[in-house]
């Protein structure tokens, strides 16, 4: 009996991350709480859409398009997908997953690129199909009065792939870190929502000027140019900066602590 040939080769670090991409892109797809994720997102987001529409539509003096209105809509529509992310991160470790996906994929730093990549893609994928589809739907309805210029379109479909996919980045890093998707999940809602909102409606300078540097409060001026008092130059290292600490934070963890704890 002639044994087989065994190449003894080792595989490419690029043909592994190939691989575990492949991998992680049928674990999210094959898992409902995507699905819903996906659907709560874009009813809130063409829903909100369409009824501000019709107020839009109704007030000329207003001067909104299609797209100026989903702008508005992205915002709370983006927690659905926000929790997409975070739910993705902390699954292996609330199931106790993480075991067979390290057996499977044992060289972590490829395990967490490919995460990274897959679920923040996606996630900013995600956002801009949404509200794309959010703003053609408002358009439908409305008709001429509220209108879909290309050049704007574009320009907030490239704002939701940013705004997202930081967002979606800052609640990968937390879920990495924490491992609790109770934990992740609240530590996302304070500092997207709760805290932006509490500190910049708040009667001292401190707490106003705290409010700026946080993710939240960039991420809403960057699709709805308000707080005026941020710009461009100042929103856009805020989200990405918060998201790239979280990943760092938790990429660190996944690296050099234990999996299963």
């Amino acid at each position: 009996m002639t044994a087989l040939p065994i190449d003894a080769r080792p595989v490419s670090g690029g043909r592994v991350l190939a691989r575990t991409c492949a991998a992680e892109w049928t674990r999210l797809w094959t898992v409902a709480a995507t699905w819903w994720f996906l659907a709560a997102a874009a009813v809130v987001c063409t829903g909100i859409g369409v009824a501000a529409g019709s107020e839009a539509a109704a007030d000329p003096a207003e001067e909104l398009t299609a797209w100026g209105v989903i702008a508005f809509a992205v915002v709370p529509a983006q927690f659905a997908l926000l929790a997409l992310a975070l739910t993705a991160g902390t699954a292996d470790h609330t199931t106790g997953g993480i075991v067979p996906t390290l057996q499977w994929t044992p060289r972590r730093p490829v395990l967490l690129g490919a995460r990274v990549l897959v679920v923040v893609g996606t996630t900013a994928g995600l956002g801009v199909l949404v509200a794309g589809a959010a703003a053609l739907a408002v358009g439908a309805v409305h008709g001429p009065a509220l209108g879909l210029p290309a050049g704007e379109g574009g320009t907030l479909l490239a704002t939701v792939a940013l705004v997202v996919g930081a967002g979606a980045g800052l609640a990968l890093g937390l879920a990495l870190l924490l491992r609790s998707t109770a934990g992740a999940l609240v530590a996302v809602v304070l500092l997207e929502f709760v805290l932006p909102l509490f500190l910049g409606n708040a009667g001292f300078a401190w707490a106003r000027a705290l409010a700026e540097w946080l993710p939240g409060s960039s991420a809403v001026f960057l699709l709805t140019g308000e707080p005026a008092q941020l710009s461009t130059a100042e929103a856009v290292p805020v989200v990405l900066g918060w998201a790239a600490g979280a990943l760092v934070l938790g990429g660190l963890r996944l690296l050099r602590g234990d999996a299963d704890r």
